[in-house]
Order: structure tokens, then C-alpha cells, then sequence
């Protein structure tokens, strides 16, 4: 027993989402689709962005950071998903579990930062709008993105160490779709209490910062726009802002909900809708919300495509 209790089980099966044939077909036709469209959309404005010139400016270039983020993330979960769907052999080993873990909680953990720092972009760019290229300079643009980027991995290199103490000597079946963190803590036969604590105090102080940058910018944001003196100039400004803040309002409620709430252990069911918002739903949203409601952006599209034709 001692030496069963302390084996580490080398493979894992992902249970997914459900075991009838029709609705497997459904569902495969759903995610595909919205991957398609995910990748066509994000890898499409990355590209945009990267070619025009008039388009490199920090508020762009935080787009496509977040377009790149948003295109990993959907890689990192859907095509082992999408095969899973007809597989008869829905196994995944340790390390692999353990890679796509480290993968995606790098680009949401990115993703978290980049959204906090388009959002002062915006008050700067709004509330500051002489002093927006001393305040918001290429320089401090780039270094707030890979900041975004090493804080992602160093965030998920802490919870990925700490997996290695824990042992899987019970049953090896994931309740979930992808490889996430806390499935892997109801399989562990050591008490995971002190990852548990990690993940509360990181995940925690993590989105407490940003959703704290994005909420007090958009407060300023939101005084200055019911300051303006144009009533088309509102409402466009306050259309704009609230498309947004619904597509961070969806991303952070999600986040917060799969790993900040209380019991993170218990009914382990609830975490696969919030984990389809924040890893299907958010990534396909987001270029439309943040380039296809933009003038400059459809601009330039449109011009591409006269050239074109």
C-alpha cells in the first residue's frame, strides 16, 4: 500500500463533455467553428496590425499582443479537445498535462496584464490627451507587454513546481476538457492544501491588480466622456467603452469565478462553463469588439480590399 499511495500516475483521461454520439457531433461542429473564426480573426489582426505602419502605436500594439494571447489560448485547449471528441483513446500524459497547463495559465496570466494595460492606454489617451505621448512612449508600451509576459510565466512556473510534490495514485480520469490545475488537485492523494493557499494568494493578487487598474480607469474614463459637450460624442465614446468593459467583464467573472471562489475543490462540474468563456468565448469576442467597432481599423481593411479587387 505504502507503495501504491506514492506512485505517480503517468497518464491522465480527459472525460470531456459528454458521451452521446449526436451531441458529440454538435459539439464538435460548434468548437471547430468558433476556433476557425478565432484564429482567422486574431491571426488576421496580428497581421494587420504588424504590416500597417500607421497602425504601430501603443494602443495597437497592445491589440495585437492581445490578439497573439488570445490565438495560444485557443490553441493551447481546442484541437486536443476537438480530436477527443471521436477518440476512443482520450488519454494525456503527466508532462503533457503538465505543458498545457503551463501554456495556457501563461497567456491568460498575460492576458490579465495586457487587458490593465490597454485600459490605461485608453485613459491616458482620453482623460490626458496632450500629455499621451509622454505618458504613454513607445518604450514604456513595450515594456509593459513583455512585463505581461514574464508575468505569465513566472506565475505559472510557481503552480507548475508545486505539482511536482503532489502524488496521483487514485483514479486518473480529468474531470474536464483541457489539463487545468485543479482537477489535477481532487486526483492528488497528498493534501494540496498548500497549493491551494499558492493558487488563492497568486491568482488573487493577480487579478485584484488588474482588475483594480482596469476599473479605476475606466471610472475616469467614464467622468470624462459625461463631461463631454457633444451628445453623439457620448454615446459613441460610451458605446465604444461598454463593448469593452463587457468583454473584460466576461474574461475577469470567469477567471475569478474558476479559481478564486471559495471551496475551489468542491463540484468540480462548475468549472467547465466559466472555463468556455474565458478560454472559446472571450478569444473569439475579442476582434470584434476591439478592431471591427474600430474606425481606423475598418478604414484600412477597406482599403486593402479596394487594392485587392
Amino acid at each position: 500500500m505504502a507503495k501504491e499511495n506514492h506512485t505517480i500516475k503517468s497518464e491522465f483521461i480527459l472525460t470531456g463533455f459528454t458521451d452521446h454520439p449526436e451531441l458529440k457531433t454538435l459539439l464538435f461542429v460548434v468548437f471547430l467553428t468558433v476556433f476557425l473564426i478565432t484564429i482567422v480573426g486574431n491571426l488576421g489582426l496580428l497581421i494587420l496590425i504588424s504590416k500597417e505602419h500607421r497602425l504601430h502605436t501603443p494602443m495597437y500594439i497592445f491589440l495585437g499582443n492581445l490578439a497573439l494571447v488570445d490565438s495560444c489560448c485557443a490553441c493551447a485547449v481546442t484541437p486536443k479537445m476537438l480530436r477527443n471528441f471521436f477518440s476512443k483513446n482520450r488519454m494525456i500524459s503527466f508532462y503533457e498535462c503538465i505543458a498545457q497547463f503551463y501554456f495556457l495559465c501563461t497567456v491568460e496570466t498575460a492576458d490579465c496584464f495586457l487587458l490593465a494595460a490597454m485600459a490605461y492606454d485608453r485613459y491616458v489617451a482620453i482623460c490626458k490627451p496632450l500629455q499621451y505621448h509622454t505618458m504613454m512612449s513607445k518604450k514604456l508600451c513595450i515594456q509593459m507587454t513583455t512585463g505581461a509576459y514574464i508575468a505569465g510565466n513566472l506565475h505559472s512556473m510557481i503552480h507548475v513546481g508545486l505539482l511536482f510534490r503532489l502524488n496521483f495514485c487514485g483514479s486518473n480520469h480529468i474531470n474536464h476538457f483541457y489539463c487545468d490545475i485543479l482537477p489535477l488537485y481532487r486526483l492528488s492523494c497528498v493534501d494540496p492544501y498548500v497549493n491551494e493557499l499558492v493558487l488563492f494568494i497568486f491568482s488573487g493578487s493577480v487579478q485584484v491588480f488588474t482588475i483594480g487598474s482596469v476599473l479605476i480607469s475606466y471610472i475616469y474614463i467614464l467622468l470624462s466622456i459625461f463631461k463631454m459637450k457633444s451628445k453623439n460624442g457620448r454615446v459613441k465614446a460610451f458605446s465604444t467603452c461598454a463593448s469593452h468593459f463587457l468583454s473584460v467583464s466576461l474574461f475577469y467573472g470567469s477567471l475569478f469565478f474558476m479559481y478564486i471562489r471559495p471551496n475551489l475543490l468542491e463540484e468540480g462540474d462548475k468549472d467547465i462553463p466559466a472555463a468556455i468563456l474565458f478560454t472559446e468565448v472571450v478569444p473569439l469576442l475579442n476582434p470584434f469588439i476591439y478592431s471591427l467597432r474600430n474606425k481606423e481599423v475598418i478604414t484600412i481593411l477597406r482599403k486593402i480590399l479596394k487594392k485587392e479587387k
